[in-house]
């Protein structure tokens, strides 16, 4: 099972990470997410226990606990979405930056300015004064 691992003191390394698992079974990696560009911890890891019981039992006494200034925050991890990272920053689908789907920046579907459909309000600009 590959667990997520988060609050991580940002001086621990991926020899100290696999002890603290190792006490609840068998750890075939663990590995502390690093900034390409530092080189230094980015504060949260993965970890791979091969069995699921042992795993869950990690979970269970490892969550919440204080390992540093921010308690830990370990669950399963969720499966990767297939066609890789970037995407659209979140949204509804078929919003480019969030909002309603269709809107380019969020908005009503079809986006738009000036007079053209999909325009909030219109006279928003007249009403101010």
């Amino acid at each position: 099972m590959n667990l997520f691992v988060a609050g991580l003191p940002y001086d621990l390394d991926d020899a100290e990470l696999m002890e603290i698992f190792e006490k609840f079974g068998a750890v075939t990696s663990a590995k502390v997410a690093m900034d390409k560009e530092t080189g230094k911890s980015r504060g949260f890891a993965f970890v791979e226990m091969p069995n699921e019981a042992e795993a869950k039992d990690a979970i269970e006494n490892l969550n919440d606990i204080s390992l540093g200034k921010k308690p830990l925050v370990v669950k399963q991890a969720e499966e990767r979405s297939s066609g890789g990272g970037g995407g659209n920053r979140g949204g509804a689908p078929g919003g480019n930056r969030g909002g309603a789907p269709g809107g380019n920046r969020g908005g009503a579907p079809g986006g738009g300015f000036n007079n053209r459909p999909g325009n909030r309000d219109n006279n928003r600009d007249r009403n101010r004064y």
